[in-house]
């Protein structure tokens, strides 16, 4: 019996007739014609129960059988991600100025770049990222760990959100940020993160620390 993260597989319900699913990494939710027929392919192929768009905006192929597993991967040839473990996951991001009416900075091109930096690194815990374009955010800043969202004036980079079973939302740490700034202080929360945390949430560290503390030491 494989366990959740081996493989890259998550262990479906059931007792007998042990399935898993498997959910290639999609940067930012963005993927390619070719890329969903060759799902779609491998899917038939395996005679998968089904396909389920996952709220990290993956595409997981469900109802794998053990013996399975291996084949699908190879036929899929694509990186299995991080859905799993104590790491930062598939990075939220909605469409931003490349697509969106409403955008106001570029979430695509700031979420590739997050993505690209952090995802899969080994933290304390679990680590949720968004990325929205404006004030919306389509990308669900306020229960994301660490977040930005687009204004006029720049980014805004918030932290502390938990959408889990205790929920919490996440503050504004600092507004009217340069790309680079933003990206840069996403840099200096995560190392913050890593040295004063006790393998609690973000949130966690805020309540127990308090946001003025944090802001001090991050912004001085």
């Amino acid at each position: 019996m494989l366990k959740d993260g081996e493989k890259g597989v998550i262990r479906q319900r059931g007792k007998e007739n042990i399935t898993y699913a498997i959910a290639p990494h999609l940067p930012c939710g963005v993927v390619k014609p070719i890329q969903l027929r060759k799902l779609a392919d491998v899917a038939e192929k395996y005679e998968v129960a089904e396909l389920k768009i996952t709220s990290a905006a993956r595409i997981a192929i469900i109802g794998i059988p053990e013996d399975d597993v291996d084949g699908v991967w190879k036929d899929l040839d694509m990186d299995p991600g991080f859905a799993t473990g104590l790491c930062v996951r598939s990075i939220k991001v909605c469409p931003g100025i490349e697509y969106c009416r409403l955008g106001l900075q570029d979430s695509l091109k700031m979420g590739m770049k997050l993505d690209h930096t952090y995802h899969g690194m080994v933290l304390p815990s679990k680590m949720k990222m968004g990325v929205s374009g404006c004030k919306v955010q389509c990308a669900e800043n306020c229960i994301k760990d660490i977040s930005l969202y687009g204004t006029q004036k720049g980014w805004t980079v918030q932290i502390g959100g938990n959408g889990s079973a205790r929920p919490r939302l996440a503050d504004i740490l600092v507004e009217d940020l340069s790309f680079e700034a933003a990206e840069e202080m996403v840099g200096k929360v995560v190392d913050y993160y890593r040295e004063n945390s006790k393998r609690e949430r973000v949130g966690r560290m805020v309540d127990r620390l308090g946001l003025d503390t944090i802001k001090k030491a991050l912004l001085g």
